[in-house]
């Protein structure tokens, strides 16, 4: 049998409160946001590196000199792009975080006092406008990442295919994926030392399997997006009543003033009357 002391319950009432006070919905929703773009991110940006190994090895090309802007420049330019998302979005969480524990009415239960103001109904606004941005902009990284996925399945299949029968003569041309020009020819058959040894390597199966975690990265960070949404939504409404409850208290508080005023100045007059 446990006996709490008036300062234990004190305590334990604190906890509670401030447990009660944590966005929980804005919390998961920011958990899955940053797991989803760490996936995206750093399996995107090892992924890109192992395909410039491969191009490199087995396919033969190499850099063009001068400005010329080749395969290997787009990649780099991926690279910083990967660099800003992973930068922008970890900012990003960290405000919604933020907008969440102020509308959940944490600093409510801490200061014992709230107000709803113009500026606060605005940036509201603004986070589900920019949420939705986001939203859209996600599930285009998703589309554009399920391309690499899909050329990386190919050439898995070829290896495996070549494996399963016998004095198959399968190529590989990377023209038909837009990754030279047409003027190029970089292909490679099955017949080849280059692509038995790129098949029996480990570095094309790690390349596409990082693909597909970076695919499931940016997925993950469209359902954030999505529960951001939906949590900034409820805020929102949130926000809107709290808003109208404060109009509605604000004007009965008035209304009881002017009665305790005019019930003052009647008292004070009959007082006067009888003396």
């Amino acid at each position: 049998r446990t006996v709490y002391t008036e300062e234990g319950r004190r305590q334990l009432f604190c906890c509670i409160k401030c447990l009660g006070g944590i966005p929980y919905a804005s919390l998961i929703a920011t958990i899955l946001l940053y797991a989803g773009v760490a996936l995206f991110c750093g399996c995107g940006h090892e992924a890109l590196s192992g395909t410039v190994n491969i191009l490199q090895t087995y396919f033969e090309m190499a850099r063009a000199a001068g400005d010329i802007i080749d395969v290997f420049t787009m990649i780099d330019i991926f690279k910083y792009v990967i660099y800003g998302i992973a930068a922008a979005f970890f900012v990003y969480g960290i405000l919604l975080m933020v907008e969440g524990f102020f509308t959940t009415g944490a600093i409510k239960d801490l200061y014992g006092d709230f107000k709803i103001t113009t500026c606060g109904r605005c940036v509201s606004a603004w986070f589900i406008m920019l949420t939705y941005v986001f939203m859209l902009a996600w599930l285009g990284v998703t589309a554009f990442t399920s391309l690499p996925v899909y050329m990386y399945f190919n050439l898995w299949t070829i290896c495996r295919n070549t494996t399963l029968v016998e004095g198959a003569n399968l190529c590989l041309d990377l023209r038909q994926f837009g990754i030279v020009t047409i003027g190029e020819e970089k292909k490679i058959c099955t017949m080849s030392e280059n692509f038995l040894r790129m098949c029996e390597s480990t570095e094309l199966n790690m390349t596409f399997h990082l693909f597909i975690v970076a695919l499931a990265g940016a997925g993950a960070a469209v359902i954030a997006m999505v529960h951001y949404l939906m949590v900034l939504s409820a805020n929102w409404a949130y926000v809107k009543d709290a808003c109208r409850m404060q109009k509605y208290e604000d004007i009965k508080s008035k209304e009881e003033q002017e009665l305790h005023d005019i019930h003052s100045t009647r008292s004070k007059e009959r007082l006067n009357a009888y003396t």
